[in-house]
């Protein structure tokens, strides 16, 4: 009879060597993949065609719309701050718990490792390309987001659907397109639950590198087995429970993340100015790195949307179910989200790691989470812990907002009774992955989610005209003093 520690060994053995041919399946599904979707116009070093269509519409909504990033801005903020909120106005959550799901969905890894594997990758000046293409795509954010408040669908018993699904099959059929419009909705929806799957597979992947950072010993398949039990428990509360988490979490996480990267800034303030000098001279030397300013201007922009996810839609889905008559209102506050997530948060951990220099002396194919978390340790050794903490909490807000992301895109498509078998999947693909390789979770989940941008943008494009008109109509009523803010007891 097999002693318990030689059937334990064999377990262990026969775990490892399972894990390691998922790992190479999903390498090679992944290189086959990235063939089409990241086709690259003038070769291998070339601009890959998705990521110039992002930034294009990205440039086009924002001197169309007279640079509403811009001139809003100050509008947005009190929106936020609840000065027009009114309770008895149709949705499910407040404009503050909307555009804090929404940056719980942003603002994750993509900021801490994300960032790192950008200067990795891009050098320094790639940390600027991604502050540029995220103040275009502040515009590229109003539009979606007020496009879904828009056409959202409220049920009998009061709950929201609404996303691009919904404004491109509608737009779309407005101008006698329907068929068009319907395909497009479709493909949409077929991309976001991949893209929901893909996403958590990079969060979670991250989070177990930064973890293992601290404890090498931990099991990855432990790790998966607790995340997932968490995730599933969430799942079953729909987006009431979701708004409620993300409203305490999101505050939470980013307030701990800014304070210890303003630490670490702090303590090197001598170094901020050539810091900040490195990333600019970087972003216009050919001899930066392999690509020239092109490589990293591509490595910049690509991390940027995959980042703050504007022009992708899926933010547009959180704010759907935001309290409010005036759809553009919703549009006006998710202009906030890449100025917080790309123009704040990125640039902290940008200017974090350049000016320790651990960029340019890790070693070569260190995991992103790994060179924020060398620079954490200039302060401390028991720095990189805190950073733990805090990608814990980015990690989970993230996981839990594409949960509903991809929710709503299963409900679309196979109906509501049967959300049982998506929740299911989606908790599996957290446990998976803690066990695959990084560089395979990073390009799978890039695919999935910049794909997206596609059908999502064709519409926007469409009805940015219309979007024009109810800013001007919205501006014109706002301006005159027709809309005022809302008080419990009047209107003041």
């Amino acid at each position: 009879m097999p002693l318990p520690t030689q059937i334990f060994t064999e377990y262990t053995q026969l775990l490892s060597e399972t894990i390691d041919i998922i790992d190479s399946v999903f390498n090679q599904l992944v290189h086959e993949l990235s063939l089409v979707i990241f086709f690259k116009i003038g070769g291998e070093n070339g601009f890959p065609l998705i990521v110039l269509w992002l930034i294009c519409a990205a440039t086009f909504f924002t001197i169309r719309l007279g640079f509403p990033n811009i001139r809003l801005f100050k509008h947005a903020i009190d929106v936020v701050m609840g000065k027009y909120d009114d309770p008895n106005e149709e949705g499910e959550v407040s404009h503050f718990q909307a555009l804090a799901t929404a940056i719980s969905g942003t603002v994750g890894l993509g900021n801490i490792a994300g960032v790192a594997i950008a200067i990795q990758l891009g050098g320094p000046g790639a940390s600027f390309w991604m502050t540029l293409a995220g103040f275009l795509g502040m515009t590229s954010k109003f539009v979606e987001c007020g496009l879904a408040n828009k056409y959202r669908v409220i049920e009998a018993d009061g709950t929201v659907e609404g996303g691009p699904m919904y404004y491109i099959k509608k737009g779309f059929a407005d101008r006698g397109m329907a068929s068009l419009g319907q395909i497009l909705s479709y493909a949409f929806t077929i991309l976001l639950i991949p893209a929901s799957f893909s996403t958590t597979l990079f969060q979670s992947n991250q989070t177990y590198a930064a973890v293992a950072h601290i404890i090498p010993e931990f099991p990855n398949w432990l790790f998966g087995i607790i995340l997932a039990t968490v995730i599933g428990f969430v799942l079953i509360g729909g987006i009431t429970r979701i708004a409620t988490i993300t409203d305490k979490l999101t505050p939470a996480m980013a307030i701990i993340y800014t304070i210890a990267c303003v630490t670490i800034l702090i303590n090197n303030f001598s170094l901020i100015p050539g810091a900040i000098a490195t990333i600019i001279g970087s972003a216009f030397d050919p001899q930066a790195v392999t690509g020239g300013i092109f490589g990293s201007i591509v490595i910049g922009i690509r991390r940027s949307c995959f980042s703050n996810e504007a022009g992708l839609g899926t933010a547009a889905i959180a704010h759907a179910p935001a309290k409010t008559n005036e759809p553009l209102r919703e549009g006006i506050v998710s202009l906030l989200e890449p100025f917080i997530d790309t123009i704040v948060v990125c640039n902290l951990t940008a200017i974090t790691i350049v000016s320790t220099g651990v960029y340019a002396t890790v070693p070569e194919g260190t995991s992103g989470i790994a060179i924020t978390a060398e620079a954490f340790r200039t302060i401390a050794d028991w720095f990189p812990t805190l950073l733990t903490i805090c990608v814990i909490l980015f990690a989970i807000s993230t996981v839990i907002s594409w949960s509903y992301y991809g929710q709503q895109a299963w409900i679309y498509i196979f109906g509501r009774p049967t959300l049982i078998i998506y929740r299911s999947i989606y908790v599996f693909f957290t446990f998976l992955s803690a066990i695959v390789s990084v560089g395979a979770v990073v390009e799978f989940a890039d695919m999935m989610v910049l794909s997206m941008a596609v059908p999502n943008l064709i519409a926007c494009y469409l009805l940015s005209n219309e979007v024009a008109a109810d800013l001007k109509d919205y501006l014109q009523r706002l301006n005159s003093g027709q809309m005022l803010a809302y008080d419990p007891q009047k209107f003041v």
